[in-house]
């Protein structure tokens, strides 16, 4: 958020235990319908070829995010 706020194009990409929380950061900096990429949770534990896997899922909607851009 703070990144776009700044002018400059920001994707956050986040675990979906962290969904309420982001939600909660994004109202409190002014911007209650922020966009955000979400995933299943946990990470960690994920092998390099679990990343690259979840790298190909998300590419498509980071990639629409950022030629969308956010709200203001």
């Amino acid at each position: 958020m703070i990144l776009e706020k700044a002018g400059i194009p920001a994707v956050p990409i986040l675990t979906d235990a962290f969904d309420s929380t982001a939600r909660e950061m994004a109202e409190l900096w002014g911007v209650p319908d922020f966009e955000f990429v979400m995933m299943p949770h946990p990470l960690a534990s994920l092998s390099p070829d679990g990343v690259a896997q979840r790298v190909d899922e998300l590419f498509d909607k980071v990639l629409g995010l950022l030629k969308k851009g956010q709200p203001k």
